[in-house]
């Protein structure tokens, strides 16, 4: 060998060996983002807590949110215990939910008591179940269109959740309440936050949700990112109609969302919040907001709302799902939840590296 040749190969040699550990440091402290489902995603199962515990851990999944208390055969300490005891034995951390907690909503139920009852119980079943956080919603778009507007339920579910402080701070456990079903623009549930206190309040945030408010769920993210504790996410398709655009909820993959884009946000604003899927594809809703009469109940903000039109204009209309009538419709609609749910979690492990199990 030549003596200038055996010196360059000993200079890449040394600067392969300078580099390499610093590179293999540098992917191990990036730790992987945790990925999960929420039970609403295979609801027409009807499956109870132990049953979903199985399901995640047959997926491999990391996490698990069970959005609804009546998953659980009991609410009984001792009973949540066994669940939680069944979930640690399959490797899947639990986060639990309930829904609103705003007294004067269209979407209150009386079930679980006074809206404070209802938030105090769904606490200590959380903090059994080791879940960091319960997850609440507000309730639905139609709330926009009640007395007072979306403001005064804004105020009605904050007197709630200041009520109820005392026991979230001694619990350990916060309160995650969602962007849901059109209730709340991003910026609302951020401002209603911030008024709580982020001590003991936190979003659960909502993809899918994010174009029921006519915003870019990227936008959602940047919004609530920085005080996210738990999530439901699925992928959104978003097309022109002539009075405004149609929405219609996809697998991960299948809507225009970026996922490897949201993920590497995700990973600067909440590492530490698992990613979980809530898959609810199938059927599309339209929203006139080219109608001035549209923006009585929501809050016209020219440059979100000029970023959902951005994306209505990429993409295109989707077929409906719909199932035969019968016993075969219930089949088809299981099998088309659980496809949905499964694609999505391949996707997002396979193609954007979510995950901490193989």
């Amino acid at each position: 060998m030549k003596r200038r040749s055996f010196l360059q190969g000993l200079a890449v040699a040394s600067t392969v060996s300078a580099v390499a550990p610093r590179a293999l440091l540098a992917a191990a402290a990036k730790p992987k983002i945790k990925l999960g489902m929420d039970n609403f995603a295979v609801r027409a199962m009807g499956w109870k807590a132990p049953a979903l515990i199985d399901y995640a851990a047959s997926l491999k999944l990391d996490t698990l949110l069970i959005s609804d208390l009546d998953a659980y055969e009991s609410l009984d300490d001792a009973a949540l215990r066994e669940v939680r005891k069944r979930a640690d034995a399959a490797g899947i951390a639990l986060y639990a939910g309930s829904w609103s907690i705003c007294p004067t909503s269209v979407s209150f139920k009386k079930n679980w008591g006074t809206a404070e009852e209802h938030v105090r119980l769904g606490l200590r079943v959380s903090k059994t179940l080791g879940s960091p956080v319960f997850r609440v919603v507000l309730g639905n778009m139609e709330d926009r269109k009640t007395p007072g507007g979306i403001r005064a339920r804004m105020a009605d579910t904050l007197a709630v959740l200041k009520a109820c402080r005392r026991e979230s701070l001694e619990s350990g456990v916060k309160v995650a309440l969602e962007n849901h079903a059109g209730d709340m623009h991003s910026w609302e549930l951020r401002e209603l936050i911030d008024q709580a206190g982020t001590d003991y309040v936190g979003a659960n945030i909502d993809s899918g949700n994010a174009v029921w408010t006519l915003e870019d769920p990227m936008d959602v993210l940047e919004n609530l990112g920085p005080v996210t504790l738990c999530s439901s996410l699925r992928d959104d398709m978003v097309w022109e109609t002539p009075d405004g655009a149609s929405t219609q909820w996809t697998a991960a993959g299948d809507g225009l969302i970026d996922w490897k884009a949201y993920a590497a946000r995700w990973a600067q604003l909440c590492p530490k919040v698992p990613i979980m899927i809530e898959t609810i594809s199938g059927g599309a809703r339209n929203f006139p907001y080219k109608k001035p009469e549209f923006w009585q109940n929501y809050d016209k903000r020219p440059a979100a709302l000029a970023k959902f039109e951005a994306m209505a204009k990429r993409g295109r209309a989707l077929p409906a799902f719909k199932a035969p009538p019968g016993p075969e419709g219930k089949i088809a609609t299981q099998n088309f939840q659980k496809a949905e749910l499964e694609r999505s979690i391949t996707y997002l492990r396979e193609k954007i590296g979510l995950g901490v199990r193989s």
